[in-house]
């Protein structure tokens, strides 16, 4: 019988899955993935097996899948009709912030929850999707060990001075601090680097539909544009980005706004699709004839540019240039546009290899080389899990 892992990563509305098989040499092999989509509203679940190829695609009434723990009792149905000879060791979970306290994976426990539960307000539209799936499979399978690995871990490393804000030190005493996000995604970036690239200045564009970029100088992140929550830095789909603390003000005290509709405001209804007006995803934008899709577009690859000359200022320079995520891995277009607006830096743009989809994306006497790289978060919590529980 084989081992594995389960791999969980819960959304707002969705709970994506994963299974990898322990191999030998502590190696790990993707078998299963996929995801329920659209719990509570139209849920969906659609599973491939290690190759891509379906394993099943299933719609059912809202009501039958209304939540979390819902749509984790029919995910494990269906792997315990399909891992009949495989036997579960462990599961890990993305949680979107670990606070200030936990900068490593961790086991699951009681009073972790608890402490989870206590900073779940730094995090309000991600580490309660987080934690349901967690107590979801509490319920489901009581012994079966459960691993943490938060996104904010990888930037705990950083040096207090770019953890700071100018406010007055006691609050970054307790915790009023720069985290960052999409750690685990830049922790995998980092570990598949070329062994030539990885020991140097290296800038990270995780662009998506939730977008940052972070600096890594020799494996370690040095600065990132999230900050305190995920709505820092560059614009994303919905989500603003940067932002003057001045407008936050205005709003509440001119306009009237509540702190609901500020939050739907900041979080759901700005971005991509508040500039554009048409959508938040880059590629009906890139399709669109409209001058606000342009704009949008503009602006992205705008603070992209500008976000990519302050980490390069972070880090006295820069090596390497690499795109991952969804944007970054699916569009040649955007990749190539920022490109253009870093020449100075010394990009030097193979638009054929870009086009083609290489790794390398630059030429060959490139003093800055671009790469772009798939990331893979999964496998990331899985190789923690796997570490963790000592398997």
């Amino acid at each position: 019988m084989e081992n594995a892992i389960l791999v969980l990563n819960a959304g707002s509305s969705s709970l994506k899955f994963s299974v990898f098989n322990l191999l030998s040499e502590g190696r790990l092999r993707q078998s299963i993935t996929g995801q329920v989509e659209g719990i509570g509203t139209a849920p969906h679940l659609k599973v491939k097996d290690g190759n891509g190829q379906n394993f099943i695609d299933v719609h059912w009434q809202t009501t039958e899948v209304a939540n979390h723990a819902q749509a984790l009792q029919h995910i494990t149905h269906f792997l315990h009709t399909k891992l009949q000879h495989r036997q579960l060791l462990g599961v890990g979970h993305r949680v979107v912030h670990g606070g200030p306290d936990y900068s490593a994976p961790l086991l699951i426990t009681p009073a972790v929850m608890i402490k989870l539960d206590i900073i779940t307000p730094l995090a309000p539209l991600h580490n309660p999707h987080n934690l349901a799936a967690i107590r979801a499979m509490m319920q489901e399978s009581p012994v079966l060990p459960q691993v943490a690995c938060f996104d904010t871990a990888f930037h705990r490393q950083q040096d207090t001075v770019a953890k700071l804000f100018g406010l007055p030190y006691e609050y970054y005493e307790h915790g009023v601090q720069r985290y960052g996000f999409h750690g685990l995604s830049y922790e995998y970036i980092a570990s598949v680097l070329p062994a030539e690239i990885s020991m140097g200045r290296v800038i990270v564009a995780h662009i998506g539909s939730g977008a940052s970029l972070c600096a890594i100088h020799k494996g370690r992140s040095v600065a990132t544009t999230m900050s305190f929550t995920a709505l820092d830095g560059l614009l994303m789909g919905t989500r603003a980005g940067s932002l003057d603390p001045g407008v936050i003000l205005y709003l509440l005290q001119q306009q009237g706004l509540s702190l609901k509709q500020l939050e739907d405001l900041l979080y759901k209804q700005s971005g991509l699709l508040g500039l554009s007006g048409i959508s938040n995803d880059m590629r009906v934008l890139l399709d669109s004839d409209e001058p606000r899709a342009r704009l949008a577009i503009d602006y992205f690859v705008y603070r992209v540019s500008r976000e990519i000359g302050s980490l390069a200022a972070a880090m006295g320079g820069v090596d390497a240039l690499v795109f991952t995520a969804g944007i970054g891995e699916n569009s040649p277009q955007i990749r190539q546009l920022i490109c253009e607006q870093a020449t100075w830096l010394g990009v030097d743009f193979d638009a054929a290899a870009n086009q083609a989809g290489a790794a390398c994306i630059s030429r060959a006497d490139s003093r800055v080389t671009v790469w772009m790289l798939p990331t893979n978060e999964e496998l990331m919590i899985a190789r923690h899990t796997r570490t963790l529980l000592g398997l």
